[in-house]
């Protein structure tokens, strides 16, 4: 594969998780084994866990802008508010018509049916009771639109719908308009409002695949033989992402280097993930980053805490990690703070970007009992590990119907 003559940087980065609503606080839970999971009611399925984020949305927007809006974009806008404030950026100053913003969702207009077919019911389905922000709330484009409002952006905005891996896919969106020179600076990442739709919890609660416990903290265990399945968190991640050059000319900080990616689909199962396909694409993205296996230090695993799809998950590392990547840990991003969905990807990379400073590794928590069809060498459990390298770290994202995305970052050394 040839590489690209231009290096893509990583100069500022945006969060709301459940457990943090800054990078500075979402790492330190992560290293402190704080989880962001906690009990939840929603209409319809009652009683059950959620990762819910506790940011203040109107730090960045006004009331109206929240009546108008969607919880998606209001999380958009906090994370690329805190994105563009990170990285120092002379908002002022940048030319609006070469930003862009690029966000993977899950899914997007579920949540406002679902809202407004609650509403009607309550005056006999009269459609006059049907709010006339439905469609702009609805579109699929509306979470980076919301952004391009907020911060009057008028270069291109877009959301990469893409399942769970779509978090990912954002970051590689950016990280592709930015080559291309579509754009001087691409906020990008992912947001997922999840919990919001009672439809997500029915339809995993139906798949056997809803997390229960009764300790909420406890209740996303990837990994752990006493695993029962997905905790539902919503949350968000912007990137702040730039060319080398316009970073160092204007002094940016710069956190990481984009090292590699690749996407690729199953194409054998609406739900069951394909190991043989995830590999294929770790692989992919390892080569397009000119590294061999050993050279990664830390791979963010995707597992959700479903029985087959962790095994599965491991299944596929162990096909691209030998005994000989020494040096390789493995930790979980998703036993703190549930799964993210569209964010998810993003939001576990970010969390783990300090570690290419301070080569600590933070660990995967609840495992009490390690299932042995996923004991990987170097997986950190219940607590942080210091590592002797840490100059790289991929991150895995897969999502339903087969999409597959892998995302590698490297220390920036100019």
């Amino acid at each position: 594969m040839n590489k690209p003559t231009e290096r893509i940087v990583i100069t500022g980065v945006g969060i709301t998780a459940p457990n943090g609503d800054s990078l500075a606080a979402f790492r330190e839970n992560l290293l402190r084994g704080v989880s962001g999971v906690e009990r939840y009611t929603i209409r319809h399925v009652g009683d059950t866990l959620a990762g819910v984020c506790h940011f203040d949305p109107l730090r960045y927007q006004k009331r109206k802008d929240l009546r108008c809006g969607t919880r998606a974009g209001s999380i958009a806008v906090y994370a690329a508010n805190e994105a563009v404030r990170e990285a120092r950026l002379d908002w002022a100053a940048v030319d609006k018509t070469r930003a862009g913003v690029y966000l993977g969702i899950t899914e997007h207009g579920n949540v406002e049916t679902e809202h407004e077919i609650h509403e009607i019911a309550k005056y006999n389905y009269d459609i006059k009771y049907w709010s006339h922000y439905h469609n702009p709330r609805t579109v699929a484009n509306n979470p980076a639109g919301e952004v391009t409002l907020n911060l009057g952006i008028t270069g291109p905005h877009y959301t990469i719908g893409g399942a769970c891996a779509a978090g990912n896919l954002g970051c590689i969106q950016g990280y592709q308009q930015l080559l291309l020179g579509e754009v001087d600076v691409a906020l990008a990442g992912g947001v997922s409002e999840s919990i919001q739709s009672f439809g997500i919890f029915a339809g995993f609660k139906s798949q056997g695949a809803l997390a229960e416990h009764p300790d909420p903290t406890k209740a996303s265990r990837p990994f752990d033989l006493k695993r029962n399945g997905i905790v539902i968190a919503e949350g968000g991640g912007v990137f702040v992402m730039e060319r080398l050059s316009d970073a160092r000319a204007r002094g940016a900080t710069i956190l990481a280097e984009i090292a590699g990616y690749a996407v690729n689909s199953d194409a054998t199962d609406f739900v069951l993930p394909n190991p043989e396909r995830q590999s294929e694409c770790i692989a992919r993205a390892i080569a397009r980053a000119g590294l061999e296996p050993h050279d990664i230090h830390l791979v963010n695993t995707h597992a959700t805490g479903t029985k087959m799809g962790d095994i599965q998950e491991c299944q596929a590392l162990r096909r691209v990690f030998s005994a000989a990547c020494r040096d390789t840990h493995y930790n979980n991003t998703k036993s703190f703070i549930g799964h993210a969905m569209g964010a998810a990807g993003v939001l576990e990379l970010a969390g783990n970007l300090p570690a290419l400073q301070d080569r600590v590794v933070h660990p995967t928590i609840n495992v009490d009992d390690l299932d042995p069809e996923c004991a990987l060498p170097n997986l950190v459990l219940n607590h942080p590990k210091s590592a002797t390298r840490l100059d790289t770290i991929l991150n895995t994202s897969f999502g339903m119907v087969g999409i597959n995305s892998v995302l590698i970052v490297k220390r920036y050394q100019p």
